[in-house]
């Protein structure tokens, strides 16, 4: 018995400080700060379209804008959430995305609808849909590293979330940046790609996140 006593007095002395997890709304709220300050710098670095302040009055331009940002901020709340292994028993919160990317296809349908005659197309495309993916591989790559702290058990959806919650920080910097109305030059390449993101997150998380 004495034996046991002094092997686990020794164990307990060998064992070092285990911080403890963050909550998982705690969590988010690093993560939207984190890439709030981001987009900031990264609009202050390239500059705000000539004509925000102006667009910003239009209706569905402004729609627009905050159903993208209730995209960001609920898909950063469920990627923290199914970082856990037991989604910290909010698994309705979890999948709450749903709803904000619901509101973001109806405000898009909306406003293709009042895009009436259509402007003009931009004569460039996909470098758009690039600009968007290479200013979303930071937060990505932040939010896939914090991630992998905490064991998810669901973690090709936590892929999934975690990318289009990134993808979201990037395309709100462009459409905050670029002057251009056109409804369907946006729908194409900036948040149709959404897609592909969303799948590409499911691989990558099982690869990432998997243990």
């Amino acid at each position: 018995m004495a034996n046991i006593d002094d092997l686990v007095a020794d164990l307990a002395q060998q064992a070092g400080t285990v911080k403890p997890a963050p909550h998982p709304y705690r969590l988010s709220l690093q993560w939207i700060g984190a890439a709030a300050a981001y987009l900031a710098l990264s609009l202050a670095l390239s500059g705000v379209r000539p004509d925000l302040a102006e667009k910003l009055h239009n209706i569905w331009f402004a729609a627009e804008i905050l159903s993208l940002l209730a995209v960001f901020i609920v898909t950063s709340l469920s990627a923290a959430l199914l970082a856990f292994p037991d989604l910290y028993q909010k698994r309705h919160l979890a999948f709450a995305p749903i709803l904000p990317f619901l509101l973001f296809l109806l405000v898009m349908a909306l406003a293709w609808h009042a895009d009436s005659p259509p402007a003009p197309l931009p004569i460039h495309s996909f470098e758009c849909t690039a600009g968007i993916t290479l200013m979303a591989l930071l937060p990505a790559a932040w939010t896939f590293y914090s991630m992998r702290r905490y064991a998810s058990t669901h973690y090709r959806l936590a892929g999934s979330v975690a990318l289009l919650s990134a993808f979201s920080v990037g395309a709100l910097w462009l459409r905050l940046h670029e002057a251009n109305d056109s409804i369907v030059h946006v729908i194409e390449w900036h948040y149709l790609p959404m897609l592909v993101i969303g799948l590409l997150g499911l691989w990558l998380g099982k690869v990432l996140l998997k243990w």
